[in-house]
Protein backbone atom coordinates (compact mmCIF):
# COMPACT_ATOMS: atom_id res chain seq x y z
CA UNK A 1 0.00 0.00 0.00
CA UNK A 2 1.22 3.49 -0.88
CA UNK A 3 0.08 6.85 0.44
CA UNK A 4 0.29 10.38 -0.98
CA UNK A 5 -0.98 13.81 0.06
CA UNK A 6 -2.98 15.88 -2.42
CA UNK A 7 -2.51 19.57 -1.59
CA UNK A 8 -5.02 22.30 -2.39
CA UNK A 9 -3.92 25.41 -4.24
CA UNK A 10 -4.91 29.06 -4.46
CA UNK A 11 -4.82 31.07 -7.66
CA UNK A 12 -3.18 34.28 -6.46
CA UNK A 13 -3.30 35.59 -10.02
CA UNK A 14 -5.34 33.97 -12.79
CA UNK A 15 -5.33 35.42 -16.31
CA UNK A 16 -7.50 33.64 -18.88
CA UNK A 17 -7.45 33.88 -22.68
CA UNK A 18 -10.25 33.22 -25.17
CA UNK A 19 -11.00 29.57 -25.99
CA UNK A 20 -9.09 27.87 -28.80
CA UNK A 21 -10.52 25.63 -31.50
CA UNK A 22 -10.52 22.75 -29.00
CA UNK A 23 -12.60 24.77 -26.54
CA UNK A 24 -9.72 25.02 -24.02
CA UNK A 25 -8.92 28.40 -22.51
CA UNK A 26 -5.22 29.23 -22.28
CA UNK A 27 -4.25 30.60 -18.90
CA UNK A 28 -1.44 32.21 -17.01
CA UNK A 29 -1.56 31.83 -13.26
CA UNK A 30 0.47 32.19 -10.09
CA UNK A 31 -0.42 29.15 -7.95
CA UNK A 32 0.18 28.95 -4.21
CA UNK A 33 0.32 25.46 -2.73
CA UNK A 34 -1.32 25.42 0.72
CA UNK A 35 -1.18 22.95 3.58
CA UNK A 36 -4.83 21.88 3.29
CA UNK A 37 -4.69 18.39 1.76
CA UNK A 38 -6.56 15.17 1.02
CA UNK A 39 -4.99 11.82 1.92
CA UNK A 40 -4.86 9.33 -0.95
CA UNK A 41 -4.03 5.63 -0.49
CA UNK A 42 -3.67 2.98 -3.21
CA UNK A 43 -3.11 -0.78 -3.09
CA UNK A 44 -3.62 -3.78 -5.36
CA UNK A 45 -7.31 -4.59 -5.08
CA UNK A 46 -7.36 -8.34 -5.66
CA UNK A 47 -10.58 -7.71 -7.58
CA UNK A 48 -11.32 -7.84 -11.28
CA UNK A 49 -11.49 -4.08 -11.76
CA UNK A 50 -10.34 -0.78 -10.28
CA UNK A 51 -12.27 0.89 -7.48
CA UNK A 52 -12.04 4.46 -6.14
CA UNK A 53 -13.56 5.19 -2.74
CA UNK A 54 -14.16 8.89 -2.08
CA UNK A 55 -16.89 9.78 0.39
CA UNK A 56 -18.81 12.96 -0.36
CA UNK A 57 -17.99 13.11 -4.08
CA UNK A 58 -21.02 12.26 -6.21
CA UNK A 59 -19.72 13.53 -9.54
CA UNK A 60 -17.32 11.43 -11.66
CA UNK A 61 -14.01 11.29 -9.85
CA UNK A 62 -10.89 12.34 -11.74
CA UNK A 63 -9.03 9.58 -9.92
CA UNK A 64 -10.91 7.04 -12.02
CA UNK A 65 -9.88 8.85 -15.18
CA UNK A 66 -6.28 9.00 -13.95
CA UNK A 67 -6.11 5.22 -13.49
CA UNK A 68 -7.69 4.61 -16.89
CA UNK A 69 -5.27 6.99 -18.63
CA UNK A 70 -2.28 5.37 -16.93
CA UNK A 71 -3.41 1.83 -17.75
CA UNK A 72 -4.07 2.73 -21.39
CA UNK A 73 -0.54 4.13 -21.62
CA UNK A 74 1.36 1.31 -19.90
CA UNK A 75 -0.75 -1.68 -20.91
CA UNK A 76 -0.67 -4.68 -18.58
CA UNK A 77 1.92 -3.40 -16.10
CA UNK A 78 -0.73 -2.23 -13.62
CA UNK A 79 -2.90 -4.76 -11.77
CA UNK A 80 -6.41 -3.74 -10.65
CA UNK A 81 -6.12 -1.20 -7.84
CA UNK A 82 -8.22 0.14 -4.99
CA UNK A 83 -7.86 3.84 -4.19
CA UNK A 84 -9.25 5.55 -1.11
CA UNK A 85 -9.41 9.36 -0.98
CA UNK A 86 -10.02 10.96 2.41
CA UNK A 87 -11.38 14.39 1.55
CA UNK A 88 -10.44 17.51 3.49
CA UNK A 89 -10.43 19.92 0.56
CA UNK A 90 -13.97 21.17 -0.11
CA UNK A 91 -15.49 19.76 -3.31
CA UNK A 92 -16.08 21.97 -6.40
CA UNK A 93 -14.61 24.87 -4.46
CA UNK A 94 -12.02 26.38 -6.82
CA UNK A 95 -9.16 24.95 -4.74
CA UNK A 96 -8.03 22.28 -7.20
CA UNK A 97 -8.91 19.36 -4.93
CA UNK A 98 -10.09 17.03 -7.68
CA UNK A 99 -7.03 17.81 -9.78
CA UNK A 100 -4.72 17.30 -6.80
CA UNK A 101 -6.36 13.93 -6.14
CA UNK A 102 -5.91 12.89 -9.78
CA UNK A 103 -2.24 13.87 -9.70
CA UNK A 104 -1.74 11.93 -6.47
CA UNK A 105 -3.42 8.89 -8.05
CA UNK A 106 -1.05 9.11 -11.02
CA UNK A 107 1.93 9.17 -8.66
CA UNK A 108 0.55 6.22 -6.71
CA UNK A 109 -0.27 3.94 -9.64
CA UNK A 110 3.11 4.69 -11.15
CA UNK A 111 4.68 3.44 -7.91
CA UNK A 112 2.43 0.37 -7.85
CA UNK A 113 3.45 -0.45 -11.43
CA UNK A 114 7.16 -0.19 -10.60
CA UNK A 115 7.65 3.41 -11.78
CA UNK A 116 7.61 2.77 -15.54
CA UNK A 117 6.86 6.42 -16.39
CA UNK A 118 9.32 9.28 -16.05
CA UNK A 119 8.05 12.67 -14.80
CA UNK A 120 7.71 14.02 -18.35
CA UNK A 121 5.46 11.11 -19.37
CA UNK A 122 3.35 11.53 -16.25
CA UNK A 123 3.05 15.20 -17.14
CA UNK A 124 1.68 14.32 -20.57
CA UNK A 125 -0.95 12.08 -18.99
CA UNK A 126 -1.81 14.76 -16.42
CA UNK A 127 -2.37 17.35 -19.14
CA UNK A 128 -5.04 15.14 -20.69
CA UNK A 129 -6.99 15.09 -17.43
CA UNK A 130 -7.32 18.82 -16.83
CA UNK A 131 -5.46 22.12 -16.76
CA UNK A 132 -4.77 21.99 -12.99
CA UNK A 133 -3.45 18.42 -12.90
CA UNK A 134 0.11 18.85 -14.30
CA UNK A 135 1.08 21.42 -11.67
CA UNK A 136 -0.02 19.06 -8.90
CA UNK A 137 2.24 16.16 -9.89
CA UNK A 138 4.87 17.88 -7.74
CA UNK A 139 2.74 20.16 -5.53
CA UNK A 140 4.51 23.47 -5.00
CA UNK A 141 4.19 27.16 -5.74
CA UNK A 142 4.38 27.74 -9.47
CA UNK A 143 3.71 29.98 -12.42
CA UNK A 144 1.52 27.94 -14.75
CA UNK A 145 0.71 28.80 -18.36
CA UNK A 146 -0.34 27.31 -21.70
CA UNK A 147 -3.39 25.19 -20.91
CA UNK A 148 -1.76 24.23 -17.62
CA UNK A 149 0.98 22.02 -19.01
CA UNK A 150 3.80 24.58 -18.59
CA UNK A 151 4.81 24.67 -14.93
CA UNK A 152 7.60 26.85 -13.52
CA UNK A 153 8.34 26.42 -9.80
CA UNK A 154 8.71 29.67 -7.84
CA UNK A 155 9.23 30.69 -4.23
CA UNK A 156 6.61 32.75 -2.40
CA UNK A 157 6.87 34.80 0.79
CA UNK A 158 5.43 33.37 4.01
CA UNK A 159 1.71 34.12 4.30
CA UNK A 160 -1.35 32.65 5.96
CA UNK A 161 -4.76 32.42 4.37
CA UNK A 162 -8.35 32.29 5.52
CA UNK A 163 -10.63 30.29 3.23
CA UNK A 164 -14.39 30.76 3.25
CA UNK A 165 -15.95 27.92 1.24
CA UNK A 166 -19.59 28.17 0.16
CA UNK A 167 -22.16 25.54 1.18
CA UNK A 168 -22.70 24.58 -2.45
CA UNK A 169 -19.97 24.08 -5.05
CA UNK A 170 -19.74 25.83 -8.39
CA UNK A 171 -19.19 24.12 -11.73
CA UNK A 172 -15.94 25.11 -13.41
CA UNK A 173 -17.57 24.56 -16.79
CA UNK A 174 -20.43 26.92 -15.89
CA UNK A 175 -18.03 29.65 -14.79
CA UNK A 176 -16.01 29.44 -18.01
CA UNK A 177 -19.26 29.51 -20.02
CA UNK A 178 -20.29 32.65 -18.16
CA UNK A 179 -16.86 34.18 -18.80
CA UNK A 180 -17.35 33.59 -22.54
CA UNK A 181 -20.90 34.96 -22.41
CA UNK A 182 -19.84 38.25 -20.80
CA UNK A 183 -16.80 38.59 -23.05
CA UNK A 184 -14.15 38.11 -20.39
CA UNK A 185 -10.59 36.93 -20.85
CA UNK A 186 -7.67 38.70 -22.44
CA UNK A 187 -5.90 38.44 -25.78
CA UNK A 188 -2.34 38.46 -24.41
CA UNK A 189 -1.01 36.25 -21.64
CA UNK A 190 2.47 36.91 -20.27
CA UNK A 191 4.02 34.90 -17.42
CA UNK A 192 6.89 37.37 -16.86
CA UNK A 193 4.98 39.76 -14.53
CA UNK A 194 3.82 36.78 -12.48
CA UNK A 195 7.38 35.55 -12.07
CA UNK A 196 8.35 39.00 -10.79
CA UNK A 197 5.34 39.14 -8.49
CA UNK A 198 6.35 35.88 -6.82
CA UNK A 199 9.39 37.68 -5.40
CA UNK A 200 7.36 40.62 -4.04
CA UNK A 201 6.87 41.42 -0.37
CA UNK A 202 3.91 39.77 1.35
CA UNK A 203 1.93 43.02 1.34
CA UNK A 204 2.65 43.70 -2.34
CA UNK A 205 1.75 40.15 -3.32
CA UNK A 206 -1.51 40.29 -1.38
CA UNK A 207 -2.49 43.62 -2.89
CA UNK A 208 -1.94 42.24 -6.43
CA UNK A 209 -4.48 39.38 -6.22
CA UNK A 210 -6.35 39.13 -9.52
CA UNK A 211 -8.71 36.57 -11.05
CA UNK A 212 -10.22 36.85 -14.52
CA UNK A 213 -12.87 34.29 -13.52
CA UNK A 214 -14.01 36.28 -10.51
CA UNK A 215 -16.45 38.48 -12.42
CA UNK A 216 -18.10 35.38 -13.92
CA UNK A 217 -18.24 33.62 -10.54
CA UNK A 218 -19.86 36.68 -8.96
CA UNK A 219 -22.39 36.86 -11.78
CA UNK A 220 -23.44 33.29 -10.98
CA UNK A 221 -23.17 33.68 -7.21
CA UNK A 222 -23.60 37.38 -6.33
CA UNK A 223 -23.61 36.63 -2.60
CA UNK A 224 -19.85 36.05 -2.84
CA UNK A 225 -19.36 39.81 -3.08
CA UNK A 226 -20.51 40.09 0.53
CA UNK A 227 -18.14 37.30 1.57
CA UNK A 228 -15.19 39.13 -0.01
CA UNK A 229 -16.20 42.28 1.83
CA UNK A 230 -16.33 40.48 5.17
CA UNK A 231 -12.88 38.98 4.60
CA UNK A 232 -11.51 42.43 3.84
CA UNK A 233 -13.19 43.90 6.91
CA UNK A 234 -11.56 41.15 9.01
CA UNK A 235 -8.16 42.60 8.16
CA UNK A 236 -7.00 40.68 5.09
CA UNK A 237 -4.09 42.17 3.16
CA UNK A 238 -6.01 41.18 0.02
CA UNK A 239 -9.03 39.03 -0.85
CA UNK A 240 -10.25 37.22 -3.97
CA UNK A 241 -12.21 34.28 -5.33
CA UNK A 242 -9.94 31.28 -5.90
CA UNK A 243 -10.06 29.75 -9.37
CA UNK A 244 -13.61 29.24 -10.58
CA UNK A 245 -14.92 29.62 -7.03
CA UNK A 246 -16.97 29.70 -4.98
CA UNK A 247 -14.31 29.70 -2.25
CA UNK A 248 -13.23 33.20 -1.27
CA UNK A 249 -9.93 33.73 0.52
CA UNK A 250 -7.90 36.41 2.20
CA UNK A 251 -4.16 36.60 2.77
CA UNK A 252 -2.72 37.52 6.17
CA UNK A 253 0.76 38.26 7.45
CA UNK A 254 0.84 35.23 9.77
CA UNK A 255 -1.28 32.42 11.16
CA UNK A 256 -2.23 34.24 14.35
CA UNK A 257 -3.70 37.13 12.35
CA UNK A 258 -5.54 34.65 10.14
CA UNK A 259 -6.95 32.80 13.16
CA UNK A 260 -8.23 36.04 14.69
CA UNK A 261 -9.97 36.90 11.42
CA UNK A 262 -11.40 33.39 11.01
CA UNK A 263 -13.21 33.68 14.34
CA UNK A 264 -15.35 36.45 12.80
CA UNK A 265 -16.20 34.50 9.62
CA UNK A 266 -18.68 31.61 9.64
CA UNK A 267 -17.28 28.39 8.20
CA UNK A 268 -13.77 29.79 7.73
CA UNK A 269 -10.69 27.58 7.46
CA UNK A 270 -7.16 28.70 8.31
CA UNK A 271 -4.20 27.51 6.28
CA UNK A 272 -0.72 28.65 5.32
CA UNK A 273 1.28 28.71 2.13
CA UNK A 274 3.45 25.61 2.17
CA UNK A 275 6.98 26.32 3.26
CA UNK A 276 5.77 29.26 5.34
Amino acid sequence: MFRERAYAKLNLVLHVGPPGDDGMHPLCSLFASIDLADDVVARPSGAAEDTVECAGVDEPNLGVAAIAAFREHVGGDLPPVHVRIDKRIPVAAGLGGGSADAAAVLRLVNRLAGAPLAPAELGELAARLGSDVPSQLEPRHAVVHGTGELVEPVALPPLAAVLVPAPDGLSTRAVYAELDRIGGGRERLDPAPLRRLSAATPAALASALENDLQRAALALRPELEETLGRIGAAGALGAAVSGSGPTCFGLFADRSAAERAARTLDGALVTVLRGS
